[in-house]
């Protein structure tokens, strides 16, 4: 796991190697099933079963898979919006799950989020300027007049017009009100943010100018984004490197160039053959996969894909071994036991 330490590199305009800003390891969320009159424990649901990753500043990080995978958990264990079973995470140093009371808020100013639903994120009772001056007033950053000043200038910098701070958010669109949660997120001066799907409920017309306006916003910032999606369309556009979850697992990992031109694991290569290419005269072979993901409840003995996998190369290890995360090309981790290691570079980005 250590060449995931070292492997990365800021890479988005260095391609310095420096330590990342968020390194996650391990990381574990089971949620406890429950039955009977005594509501005992008779299971557990292995939503994210030991993800590793590193995130740099200034870098986006694309958490990619079908729905169900655990990509909005990780996110969410990661900023301890739910607490994680087991495992490190690690922000600029910190050991972020050590952190309890006024310490932890304090971390949270730096990490923050932006949720899918920009309709059920918001609160309807409270105005535009409200929300946003929330973080404001908790951190202690603004108050008063320059609170007022403040959100002001972050609904202009998210393409929206000030007065805008005195509504409520049922008189927006929902690329409106995603942008005043862009805007809300960004309040408190945060050098990372997870993206939950940020445009997934959006039309695509809109969803452009949302993807365009978290890269300007990147820029000028010099913000770090754990990107979770499931339209690799857009991650195509917004990733410096791209994560696939399956079944709670981190499966391959590599920088995007090399996830979308030469995808090694089986389940990769399936999740880019259902793109739809904007040419109705180009072909493309779909790679369908057999049955339905297993349940996290009871996932399957060695590699979680095993069930599922078309390669011809699959065998009775891939039963019994579960695949670690091996690096079998230059910064391309993948957990594929009939993966070959390929040439390696020690100079290779």
């Amino acid at each position: 796991m250590s060449a995931i330490i070292t492997g990365a590199t800021t890479g988005v305009t260095t391609g310095v190697t420096t330590a990342p800003l968020l390194a996650v390891r391990a990381l574990t969320k089971h949620f406890a099933m429950r039955s009977g009159f005594l509501q005992r424990v008779t299971g557990a649901v292995k939503a994210v079963d030991g993800v590793s990753f590193d995130v740099h500043a200034g870098e986006t990080l694309a958490l990619v898979g079908e729905s169900g995978c655990g990509k909005t958990t990780t996110g969410r264990a990661i900023l301890r919006l739910v607490e994680p079973t087991s495992g490190t995470v690690t922000f600029d140093g910190i050991d972020v799950l050590g952190l309890q009371g006024e310490a932890l808020r304090h971390m949270r100013q730096r990490m923050q989020i932006i949720f899918q639903d920009p309709y059920g994120s918001l609160n309807p009772r409270m105005t535009v300027g409200a929300a946003i001056r929330e973080g404001l007033i908790v951190h202690g950053l603004a108050e008063g007049s320059a609170a007022d000043r403040r959100v002001a200038t972050l609904l202009d910098e998210v393409g929206l017009r000030a007065e805008y701070a005195s509504r409520y958010p049922h008189e927006f669109s929902g690329g409106q009100r995603q942008r005043i949660g862009i805007a809300r997120a960004l309040a408190v001066e945060p050098s990372f943010i997870v993206c939950d799907e940020p445009v997934s409920a959006l039309d695509v017309s809109v969803q452009a100018q949302v993807v365009n306006l978290l890269r300007d916003l990147q820029r000028e910032r010099g913000l770090a984004y754990l990107f979770i999606a499931h339209d690799l369309a857009v991650v195509a556009h917004m990733a410096d490197r791209v994560a696939v979850m399956y079944l709670g697992k981190i499966v391959e990992l590599a920088p995007r160039r090399a996830i979308f031109r030469t995808p090694l694991m089986p389940y990769t290569q399936a999740l880019l053959s259902a793109v739809p290419v904007p040419d109705p005269t180009a072909k493309r072979q779909r790679i369908l996969l057999a049955g339905d993901p297993p349940s996290p409840a009871n996932p399957p003995q060695g590699c979680v894909f095993h069930p599922r996998c078309p390669s011809p190369l699959k065998d009775a290890d891939c039963t019994r071994l579960v695949p670690p995360l091996e690096e079998k090309a230059p910064g391309h981790f993948v957990a594929c036991l009939k993966q070959p290691i390929l040439h390696l570079s020690s100079n290779a980005s």
